[in-house]
């Protein structure tokens, strides 16, 4: 029997795929959803990235089993990246390894480095991977909050001090899935300060890396003078080129950390498809106007969602950098609960988000949504929403 198996007694329901099973059931009974759930981008990728694919798939030589770590041509492409974009120097040989999205990888790293009974700092809300993956592996959770904030250090410090074993690894994940909010450099400086002080590995997921609005670029972890020491980041493709469904992704950093999870990875799989894996080189070593006009866009559509919603009765705070927005539940609902309030918007106003209690414990009382749809259907979402907002007694600001 399936709740006899040891790591899925371990894993909770899915919350967020109940919301997605009822927007999928309203689809088939042919409702027009607006999907504002899944943070699945509706953008293709550029051009000249889906040619070099076709181009390297028609080779009779290109279909054989691929290097599980990466080619060496996808490796240097990423370890140039950082040095454009971070001035930060990686060895693609040691420092960088490719990954089937930033989700495989962090899974995979959970694997090698985590032994049953390890404590491993995460944050709450975060993106269930951040936990899950560890769970998986075998280890023990214990939450610090996403705000980075005194609160945040107060946290690391308490944990440190009352846990037992003490923790080995934290995650931090800024621009934050699901949050949204970021911090500087200042804050990294602090944190892999604290780290070595601690002996504890840090994990940065950086998903949402280029994701940065209002000219205020996201920073690395690895700009940190000597934060190779102790920290490993992730990034990935999906957001900033449009290749979610390509799932490539990228771990670099700590040597120790980089050899531990090529390791595992070799057991586990072959690496992506070369054609893909060529075809992601042409994107990091191409142009980049693709990466700008995305950046522009997602801008654009969070201005448009926030001045609508809010016309139309529900308050949502601008966020800084990703594709998301982390809205709390109008105050008149807040009783409602985010599960509840996510199935009603769906049923009512046909407009689909992700319940913040999905993302743990504190997302309760949020909801995430993601501005994967142009801006008309924004605008249908935010009349479709002052409809289900007065029908339930909610005063929308006058017009």
């Amino acid at each position: 029997m399936e709740d006899e198996f040891y790591r899925i007694k371990r894993l909770p329901p899915y919350v967020i795929a109940e919301v997605n099973a009822m927007r999928h059931a309203a689809r088939q009974a042919g409702k027009d959803i607006i999907d504002l759930g899944m943070g699945n981008p509706d953008l293709p990728p550029p051009a000249h990235v889906i040619d070099k694919l076709c181009e390297v798939a028609r080779k009779d030589d290109a279909h054989g089993y691929s290097a599980s770590s990466g080619i060496p041509g996808i490796r240097k492409a990423q370890a140039n990246y950082y040095g454009r974009r971070f001035n930060v120097d990686l060895d693609p040989e040691t420092e960088v390894v490719m990954t089937m999205g930033s989700k495989e990888g962090l899974g995979s790293l959970a694997t090698a480095i985590t032994a049953p009974g390890d404590v491993v700092l995460a944050p709450n809300p975060s993106y269930p991977i951040h936990t899950f993956g560890f769970i998986i592996a075998g280890a023990t959770i214990r939450s610090v909050p996403t705000t980075p904030d005194e609160r945040y250090w107060q946290s690391l410090d308490r944990a440190m001090a009352f846990t037992v074993p003490r923790p080995s690894i934290l995650i931090v994940n800024y621009p934050s899935n699901p949050t949204a909010e970021t911090v500087d450099l200042a804050f990294y400086e602090r944190l892999v300060a604290w780290a070595k002080e601690n002996k504890v590995w840090i994990l940065s997921d950086l998903a949402y890396s280029e994701l940065y609005f209002d000219g205020n670029p996201t920073r690395s972890i690895l700009e940190v003078p000597g934060a190779k020491d102790v920290a490993v980041e992730f990034t990935s493709m999906s957001k900033t080129f449009s290749m979610a469904g390509w799932r490539v992704g990228f771990a670099v950093g700590n040597p120790k950390l980089i050899a531990a999870l090529k390791r595992v990875k070799s057991y586990l799989d072959y690496g992506a498809f070369t054609p893909i894996q060529a075809a992601a080189c042409a994107a990091l070593n191409g142009p980049q106007d693709i990466v700008e006009k995305n950046r522009n866009l997602y801008q654009k559509r969070r201005d448009v969602m926030v001045e609508a919603f809010g016309r139309a009765g529900w308050d949502i705070p601008s966020p800084k950098a990703s594709m998301f927005a982390w809205a709390p539940l109008p105050p008149a609902l807040k009783e409602m609960g985010s599960l509840e309030f996510s199935k009603q918007l769906l049923t009512e106003a046909e407009v689909a988000v992700a319940p913040g209690v999905g993302y743990g414990e504190d997302g309760e009382g949020f909801v995430r949504i993601a501005m994967v749809e142009n801006e008309q259907r924004l605008r249908q979402a935010a009349r479709n929403i002052k409809r289900f907002l007065a029908a339930r007694g909610v005063n929308t600001p006058a017009e």
